[in-house]
């Protein structure tokens, strides 16, 4: 088996266990971390040659432990903090097996993993971060591309992060049954913010970015799999299918943005949509309401249309009003103003908009000017239209969303 298929296929399906067992045996994120990377890279020369080992997982875990216990004995600081922590460490924990012992059947971490990667104390950027590196398996060059910073600050960024989560106390381990809801729903944010930045690109010259969408939806996946019966877990795993399957069709030959009126739906991931769809009809049959199903069920709604003309409006404004009112925020009221637009007509939609134009929140946003710009376009004000497309555009840090809303202006 070539290396491309041990980085990427089976090294990511596997390094939450890997990285998981490391951390419950030696109780060091970040050593345990880079022991994982260690084992990959041993991986990563030998499999090539000698095959792959019956057990992938157990070999990783083995080379990890060894990696680790290395460098713990050539570090004489850290034998002392590890005799420290045995001496207040419960009896029951100085026999446990070790961690290569760890078999096949055992429990998947991913969703332990994903916890300690969004913990409280961490900020939302180094969350992000860090789980694209822990649990993600992306390198740090690789994630530094993602989000157009240097290769330095990214290393900094996930480093401090280690050591922030060192030093709040973190321990690797499911959180008390009352707190497992409020962290679950940060990870599924910071998971949803990872495939956000990956459907536009916030900056730079790519409209999407490829890798980040389908890592965020890869990992919904995993958590998915964990926690089949969550219905936000399933609302946002639908959510992401469905705006990824019109990723085909949202820029032409060209590369140039596409908006939804306008694109042929052919293209569109059909298997995609079709697995969106009924994840989300499921949901919404049998499990609490939440913000990523109705956001889902929005989706569907466009993803079911026959055609632009043929999208029931009246059923998106409808689940906008319930989504203002289970997730109140500016860009939801945005969104709702489209929708009562293109049901009551623009003049509705432009009224809205004078009021979210007070909040500070929106008023430097490109979103709200290129809305407006749409809507007194379809109001038939062309000349008010152009002026609020070119300021969209220069608010805009996304060069294909700057020169599509620069081209609107010039068609008018």
């Amino acid at each position: 088996m070539g290396a491309s298929v041990v980085t990427d296929e089976l090294w990511r399906s596997v390094l939450p266990q890997v990285i998981g067992a490391l951390v419950r045996r030696y109780r060091d994120f970040g050593r345990a971390e880079e022991a994982a990377q260690e084992a990959l890279l041993a991986a990563t020369a030998q499999w090539p040659e000698e095959g792959v080992p019956d057990d992938p997982k157990a070999w990783l875990i083995r080379v990890g432990s060894r990696r680790l216990i290395d460098g713990l004995r050539s570090d004489e600081a850290r034998e002392r903090r590890e005799l420290a922590d045995a001496t207040r460490a419960p009896a029951d924990s100085l026999v446990a097996p070790p961690a290569y012992a760890v078999g096949p059947a055992d429990r998947d971490d991913t969703l332990t993993l994903l916890l300690l990667c969004c913990h409280p104390a961490l900020a939302p950027v180094a969350r992000i971060a860090l789980t694209l590196r822990a649990v993600g398996g992306l390198t740090t060059a690789q994630i530094a591309h993602a989000f157009l910073v240097p290769e330095a600050t990214m290393a900094q960024r996930i480093s401090r992060a280690k050591k922030q989560i060192r030093d709040a106390g973190a321990e690797f381990r499911m959180p008390p049954p009352d707190d497992v809801a409020a962290r679950l729903r940060e990870v599924l944010h910071v998971l949803y913010l990872v495939f956000t930045e990956g459907h536009t690109a916030s900056s730079g010259g790519e409209l999407h970015r490829v890798d980040l969408t389908a890592e965020a939806i890869r990992l919904v996946r995993q958590v998915h799999a964990l926690l089949p019966d969550d219905g936000e877990v399933t609302g946002l795993l639908a959510l992401m299918l469905l705006t990824e399957a019109r990723r085909p069709a949202r820029t032409n030959a060209a590369g140039e943005l596409v908006p939804l009126a306008e694109q042929d739906r052919s293209r569109w991931d059909a298997a995609y949509v079709s697995e969106g769809v009924a994840l989300v009809s499921d949901a919404l049959t049998r499990t609490r309401l939440g913000p990523y199903q109705v956001q889902a069920a929005i989706a569907a709604v466009h993803d079911e249309a026959p055609s632009a003309a043929e999208t029931d409006w009246a059923q998106v404004l409808a689940l906008y009003g319930l989504l203002e009112q289970l997730a109140p925020g500016p860009v939801v009221s945005l969104n709702r103003a489209v929708a009562l637009a293109m049901f009551e007509g623009p003049a509705a939609g432009l009224a809205v908009l004078d009021d979210l134009e007070q909040d500070k929140r929106l008023a430097r946003h490109h979103r709200l000017h290129a809305v407006r710009a749409h809507l007194l376009e379809m109001a038939g004000d062309t000349e008010q239209a152009r002026v609020s497309y070119l300021l969209a555009s220069r608010l805009t840090t996304s060069i294909p969303e700057q020169d599509h809303l620069r081209r609107k202006a010039e068609g008018l």
